[in-house]
């Protein structure tokens, strides 16, 4: 073997002890033929010629090194590959900005859940605060959803940030979301981080239902500039319903027990199996590649419900209308391929994804809400 450093001449030969990740690349890659070597600055360089896709290289050695504290990449410059493995730095938190979105979504899930107390907000603004049972369950829902998606990813060491809330005017979010760097270890980890958004957001969900099903109904009088609108109760919420005393026919709700209506059909819509939504990402890691099919048929099943409930049933079919074109952008971008992605995740978790595909079902309905 070559131990020059011509392709790295500022630096030096790998020192005394330092040797463990030559070791380890030379047993776990055997298609990659190193021919020189050297260290600077605690990072390795390894030139060396692929005998097979350089991509391979780096998909096999990526989740061991990122265990042991080392990012690997391969690079290509002046006519030869390079493995370069160095250590993994970590990207600083800028928290303030998760802690500004979740204060304004704050104020505006507060100033909507007033409505639901007979408070004119624009009117009455110090009234907002009536809207905080609203706000704590919605909170809640959504906040146990990314959190789910944030454990289970620290768990596979992958990185990713805090929740980010986005305010909305319209019930005062839009949800919330966090942002994954560096790539998907094995399609493993990309159901479990997949799924656990969903159980434990839908977790959240019934016990936030249960909750306001169990408090009295706010009964207030229409007022001038108010939007009145009726709710379709989804499977899963008239269950519960079934359970809880004095439901008479349209069912008057307590804001809590709309928040947990918000957060099954949330869910649901997490779940449509296409693109980078959190069913996407269940579906790519139960079926592989071949889940590129199910992503492509979606959006035209989507908008084939909003056709259906537009002309035949006479009724609004915007939502569906919405999500099938936004998912036939979103979903033609294809899904990131992990790095070890011929593992199998077992029959247990396939039987889990078919399980929580169903219970998305149970929380949607064909038209959730009627102006």
């Amino acid at each position: 073997m070559n131990e020059s450093n011509d392709s790295h001449p500022d630096s030096d030969d790998i020192p005394d002890g330092k040797t463990d990740i030559l070791e380890f690349i030379r047993s776990e890659v055997s298609d990659f033929n190193i021919y020189e070597y050297s260290y600077e600055d605690g990072t390795y360089y390894f030139s060396g010629i692929p005998l097979n896709d350089p991509k391979d290289v780096v998909k096999r050695l990526w989740v061991s090194l990122s265990i042991m504290g080392y990012n690997v990449q391969m690079v290509y410059e002046l006519g030869e590959y390079i493995l370069v493995v160095g250590p993994i730095t970590e990207q600083r938190e800028r928290i303030w900005l998760n802690v500004i979105l979740a204060t304004i979504t704050v104020f505006t899930t507060m100033f909507f859940g007033s409505m639901f107390f007979g408070v004119d907000p624009f009117a009455q603004p110090g009234q907002i605060i009536t809207g905080l049972p609203f706000t704590l369950a919605i909170m809640f829902v959504l906040g146990s959803h990314e959190m789910g998606h944030y454990i289970v990813a620290k768990m596979h060491k992958m990185k990713t940030s805090l929740p980010y809330f986005i305010p909305f005017i319209g019930i005062g979010t839009m949800g919330a979301v966090i942002k994954h760097r560096g790539p998907i270890p094995n399609r493993t980890a990309l159901f479990d981080v997949g799924i656990a958004g969903p159980i434990v957001g839908l977790v959240a969900s019934i016990i936030v239902t249960i909750i306001g099903l169990s408090l009295p109904p706010v009964n207030m009088e229409a007022q001038d500039g108010f939007i009145l609108f009726k709710l379709s109760l989804p499977i899963l919420f008239s269950f519960i319903a079934s359970f809880t005393s004095g439901i008479t026919g349209d069912l008057v709700m307590h804001p809590v027990a709309f928040a947990g209506w918000v957060g099954m059909l949330v869910t649901a819509l997490n779940l449509i199996p296409a693109g980078q939504l959190d069913g996407g990402h269940i579906i790519r890691a139960m079926l592989g590649p071949r889940s590129a099919y199910i992503s492509a048929v979606v959006p035209f099943v989507l908008l084939s419900m909003s056709m259906f409930i537009y002309f035949v049933m006479q009724q609004n079919g915007s939502m569906w209308l919405f999500w099938g074109l936004f998912i036939f952008l979103f979903a033609a971008a294809g899904h990131p391929e992990p790095l070890e992605d011929s593992d199998n995740i077992g029959k247990s978790r396939m039987i889990l994804g078919m399980l929580v595909f169903i219970a998305g079902l149970l929380c949607v309905t064909l038209i959730p809400i009627q102006i």
